[in-house]
């Protein structure tokens, strides 16, 4: 696990900030924040690794991180200083709207580079241990892509009594196999494949579907993205543009990346509809994760492109 993700003894969470201001506030007076992508969203469910999730995005190059959590959520010294972090009041936890937020974002900022996560997720791109998200998005601004492909990759801790909350970066484990893809159909046009799109399955939400609603099954993301003028994000992780959705261009592979995220083992612990049916997360495929892109290249999830 990289030193970067840990907290030191200095950096242990001290007390809530000041009221930060709303999102209609922030964005009627960005400053500097938005003057230049990318700029990466942190939406914040709960209190869970606030620290390591900012700290990661910001040491992938990201030029400015929005941090949208309840007033109540404390932040580590290091990361609350930070001038490329601002802080919004947002409450998803209350019913405030993740679309609508990343969508008044864009309506604020066409033309950025944009991204947008949860707390414990880490965005992974092919070689980001040596290259910035700002070298990735360039070559795939060259290749005439606005939108890139993400699947997002169940982690969870592989001893639940140690780790009862199911999170653990320095136990994490995932699955090495058991992803799969269904044709995405177009109920607009007599159920015909959609071109160009597929719906991505695996990991906890498939093994544990039965307590998934099916709605929230699949695991890909359209994570990164370029802002436009009218462009909407719809509930289940797509655009309004139904390009932005497709995994590669007509004529060759491209570049997609992954987020992995504690989010579902999380959430499966935490409901007591599946908690006590769940005593570990391990399985004959799990694998530790090694906190390198290597080894999701290895495996086949995310693809390089033509991106040497």
């Amino acid at each position: 696990m990289p030193a970067r993700l840990t907290d030191s003894a200095a950096n242990k969470r001290t007390e809530p900030p000041m009221t930060a201001p709303t999102l209609t506030e922030f964005l009627a007076a960005p400053g500097t924040a938005l003057a230049k992508g990318p700029v990466a969203m942190v939406f914040a469910e709960d209190e869970v690794e606030l620290d390591s999730t900012l700290r990661h995005h910001i040491d992938s190059g990201f030029k400015s991180v929005l941090f949208l959590a309840p007033d109540s959520f404390a932040l580590a010294p290091d990361v609350a200083e930070n001038p490329l972090i601002h802080r919004i009041a947002y409450d998803l936890p209350s019913g405030d709207s993740l679309t609508g937020a990343v969508d008044a974002v864009i309506k604020a900022a066409p033309g950025l580079w944009m991204y947008y996560c949860y707390n414990a997720e880490y965005l992974f791109y092919p070689f980001c241990e040596t290259r910035t998200i700002g070298e990735l998005l360039a070559f795939h601004t060259e290749e005439r892509r606005d939108a890139m492909l993400t699947y997002v990759i169940d982690l969870y801790a592989g001893d639940l009594t140690r780790h009862p909350t199911a999170v653990s970066l320095e136990e994490a484990h995932m699955d090495k196999s058991g992803y799969y893809a269904l044709a995405r159909n177009d109920s607009a046009n007599h159920n015909h494949p959609r071109e160009r799109q597929l719906d991505f399955f695996g990991g906890l939400r498939w093994r544990y579907e039965e307590h998934i609603p099916a709605a929230r099954r699949k695991i890909d993301r359209i994570a990164l993205f370029r802002a436009k003028e009218g462009l909407r994000l719809r509930d289940d992780h797509t655009f309004s543009d139904e390009e932005y959705n497709t995994y590669a261009c007509p004529w060759h592979n491209n570049l997609t990346s992954a987020i992995v995220s504690f989010r579902t083992a999380k959430a499966l612990k935490r409901n007591p509809g599946s908690t006590f049916d769940i005593h570990s997360f391990k399985w004959r495929n799990s694998i530790p994760f090694e906190w390198h892109s290597r080894q999701l290249l290895d495996l086949g999830l995310m693809e390089p492109g033509q991106w040497f």
